[in-house]
């Protein structure tokens, strides 16, 4: 099956949709504007049932096949969008200083609708699909959200996927792999305290910048010194904050950074020995080190399921050709809160091209709008191929 022709013909219109939203960026869970928007297409398409409020500010529609009984599946988009003043020149730039959809979650949201106005249309399958719009993806644990709220149990949801654009990836291109696709994330914030004074006179002071310092460097030998050097883990400092005036030695330091790791045990040694480390390294040079989360919470491993895998690998081939599927690509140390959703019921995230664009998080990036016949394509397959119809 290649692209479908009706995302061909919907493209122009798909394409209008994902501008709209992107004029429109939302923040984490304050997406009722975009809710809203999503909420109107969706009943507008039809489907069986429009549920809001799911995980705060989650949507989620139903469709129910015309082959009989079945299983669930969900097919999950994000909503949010994030704290960057766009840099790009489109016409359909955001219309909120300071924000803007910079991962391409506008692109997500479009393809998806795209599909679920063709699956209302069609409706050839078995069981019922329920498209799921996420907030809070960047940070605010949304996936979790919706999980804890009964998602999964609500809608009867037996296996679930998401996609993701890749930008660097051409255009009509896919690529997934089995078991850890994205890192897990983990924030901490370290706090030294020393004895502040006046700075010509160190002697009488116990330096938290120096702490501080000390602490950053010896930080990176939980990367190389505690870690098998063939595993992935990676531990960054990526905030210093500290002093107020050139001539006062402070009070206290805050360190801010983060730690990806693939493996549950790799993160466990990374978390434990960053907490020995920053007590060891301040409590030797005559300071205290206190650490917490920052209040961000974790996000676990994207972890794909072998069999879900494979058949959204199958999908995409379908759509785009054998050659256009790397099912074998190797993982990234990025995160992504559909891992919540792929630790509560098996599935798989794919990723597809986005061309040669700026990487996501960056003021320039924009979502490709010649992905999304490929998008709402592989959707749809995806969808025909997990719920075909039994036959008899």
């Amino acid at each position: 099956m290649p692209l479908l022709n009706r995302a061909l013909e919907l493209q122009p219109e798909i394409a209008g949709w994902r501008h709209e939203l992107h004029r429109h960026p939302e923040l984490l869970f304050d997406t009722l504007w975009t809710a809203a928007y999503v909420t109107e297409k969706l009943e507008g398409f039809g489907c069986d049932e429009v549920a809001t409020g799911i995980g705060r500010t989650g949507v989620v529609g139903v469709i129910k096949g015309r082959h009989g009984p079945g299983p669930g599946l969900g097919l999950r988009a994000d909503m949010d969008a994030l704290p960057i003043a766009e840099e790009t020149d489109a016409a359909y730039a955001s219309a909120i200083p300071g924000r803007m959809h910079a991962c391409g979650h506008d692109g997500h949201m479009a393809m998806l609708l795209g599909a679920a106005r063709h699956l209302c249309e069609t409706r050839n399958f078995s069981g019922s699909i329920a498209v799921i719009f996420q907030p809070a993806e960047e940070g605010g644990a949304g996936g979790k959200s919706m999980v804890e709220d009964g998602l999964m149990e609500r809608f009867g949801i037996a296996s679930v996927y998401g996609l993701h654009n890749w930008p660097g990836m051409p255009v009509g291109e896919f690529a997934i792999r089995k078991g850890p696709l994205m890192a897990a994330m983990d924030v901490f914030s370290i706090t030294v305290r020393g004895r502040g004074g006046h700075a010509a006179q160190p002697h009488l002071t116990i330096d938290p910048i120096f702490i501080a310092t000390q602490i950053v460097g010896a930080l990176q030998g939980i990367v190389a010194r505690n870690a098998d050097p063939l595993e992935s883990v990676v531990v960054s400092v990526t905030q210093i904050q500290a002093g107020h005036a050139h001539n006062v030695i402070p009070q206290t330091v805050k360190l801010i950074g983060t730690v990806r790791s693939l493996k549950q045990e790799l993160r466990d040694l990374a978390i434990t020995n960053l907490r020995r480390t920053a007590e060891g390294v301040a409590g030797a040079l005559g300071g205290e080190a206190i650490i917490s989360d920052e209040g961000i919470i974790p996000y676990p491993v994207t972890f794909n399921h072998a069999r879900e895998t494979d058949v959204a690998a199958l999908a995409a081939r379908r759509v785009a050709g054998e050659a256009a599927v790397n099912d074998q690509i190797p993982p990234d140390l990025g995160s992504e809160d559909f891992s919540f959703m792929l630790n509560a019921r098996p599935g798989a995230m794919i990723l597809m091209g986005n061309g040669d664009t700026a990487f996501c998080h960056h003021p320039a990036y924009d979502f490709s709008d010649s992905a999304i016949p490929y998008g709402m394509s592989f959707w749809v397959t995806l969808a025909e191929t997990v719920l075909a119809p039994q036959q008899t």
